[in-house]
C-alpha cells in the first residue's frame, strides 16, 4: 500500500536532505585545469616581465621573475632603435588587405563548390585540394621570377596579391560549411529572382560568420608573423614588416642581442591578434545557420 507525502509546515521535515556529496573527479579536473592555464600563461608573464627590464638585469642568472626598476621607457626605446611605427603600419597593411583578398576569393570559389555539383566538379576540388601537399620551396623560385618579371620587387604586392587567388585550406574550409545550408533558402531567393551572386552574397554570407571569422583568423595571423616571404621580396628598410624588424634584433650588428627590446616587440606585436580573437570569438559559436532556417 502506497504512503501519499507528508503535506503541511512539518512537510520538509518528513523528507531526509540529502547532503551534497563531493565530485573527486570534478576536483581533479578543476587542478589540472589551473595548473594547465598557470603553464599557459607563464612564457606570457615571463615576456611581459622581461620587456620592463634592464638591460644588465635581463642577463642576470638566475633570472627574475619581476623586475627590479620597472623599465617603462623600453616601450620608447623601441621606436629609436628601429623604425618600429613605420613597420608595424606595413604589417597592418598588407595583414588587412590580406584578409580582405582571401575572404573574397575563397569565398567565391567555395560557393561554385559546393552549390554547382556538375560533371566533373568533385575532380576539379580533388585537384585543388592536391596543391595543398605542395611545399613553398618548390613554388619560391618560379614566384620570385614571375614577380621580377612583373617589376614587383621590393613591392607590397607579391604579399598581397596572392591572397586574392584563393587558399586551398580557406576553400575547402568555406567549401564544407556552404554545403551544410539547407537548399530552402536558396530555393527562395530563386523564386524572389535572385541572382547566383545575389544569393552568395545576401544568403550564403550572412549565415557563415563563424566560418568567416575562422578564415579571416588564420590569414591574418598568417600574414601578421610571415617573415620569409617579405625577406624575398622586400629590400627597402621603410619598406619592411613587423617580424623583419623584430629579427634584425638579433643579427650581428649587436655585440648582445637586445633581449628585452625584442620582448617589447613581442608584446605590442601580440596586441592586434589578441583584439582580432576577442572581437570575433563569439561567432566560432553563434548558431548562424538555425537562425537563417528559423
Amino acid at each position: 500500500m502506497s504512503t501519499l507525502p507528508a503535506t503541511g509546515p512539518h512537510a520538509d521535515n518528513a523528507v531526509p536532505k540529502r547532503r551534497r556529496s563531493t565530485d573527486p573527479v570534478g576536483i581533479v579536473s578543476f587542478i589540472a585545469l589551473v595548473v594547465t592555464t598557470f603553464l599557459m600563461l607563464l612564457p606570457l608573464f615571463f615576456m611581459v616581465s622581461t620587456s620592463l627590464k634592464s638591460k644588465k638585469e635581463m642577463l642576470k642568472f638566475p633570472p627574475t621573475f619581476l623586475p627590479e626598476s620597472w623599465q617603462w621607457s623600453n616601450y620608447k626605446e623601441i621606436f629609436d632603435t628601429l623604425s618600429f611605427g613605420t613597420m608595424y603600419m606595413n604589417s597592418l597593411i598588407i595583414g588587412v588587405l590580406t584578409v580582405i583578398g582571401t575572404l573574397l576569393s575563397s569565398a567565391l570559389a567555395a560557393y561554385g563548390f559546393a552549390r554547382y555539383r556538375g560533371k566533373g566538379s568533385n575532380t576539379w576540388f580533388l585537384l585543388m585540394l592536391s596543391t595543398m601537399m605542395l611545399p613553398y620551396p618548390a613554388i619560391m623560385i618560379p614566384q620570385f621570377i614571375l614577380f621580377s618579371k612583373l617589376n614587383w620587387i621590393d613591392t607590397f604586392l607579391p604579399l598581397i596579391v596572392p591572397a586574392f587567388f584563393g587558399s586551398a585550406y580557406n576553400i575547402f574550409l568555406l567549401r564544407q560549411f556552404f554545403s551544410t545550408l539547407p537548399e530552402e533558402l536558396f530555393d527562395a531567393g530563386r523564386i524572389d529572382g535572385c541572382s547566383e551572386f545575389r544569393m552568395w552574397r545576401q544568403i550564403a554570407l550572412p549565415l557563415s560568420g563563424p566560418a568567416l571569422a575562422t578564415v579571416a583568423i588564420f590569414a591574418f595571423i598568417y600574414s601578421w608573423n610571415d617573415l620569409l616571404t617579405p625577406v624575398l621580396y622586400l629590400s627597402s628598410t621603410e619598406k619592411f614588416t613587423l617580424p623583419v624588424g623584430m629579427a634584425s634584433l638579433t643579427s650581428s650588428r649587436f655585440r648582445i642581442p637586445p633581449w628585452h627590446l625584442l620582448m617589447v616587440a613581442s608584446v605590442l606585436a601580440m596586441l592586434p591578434i589578441v583584439t582580432l580573437f576577442a572581437i570575433a570569438q563569439k561567432r566560432f559559436v553563434e548558431g548562424i545557420v538555425l537562425t537563417g532556417i528559423k
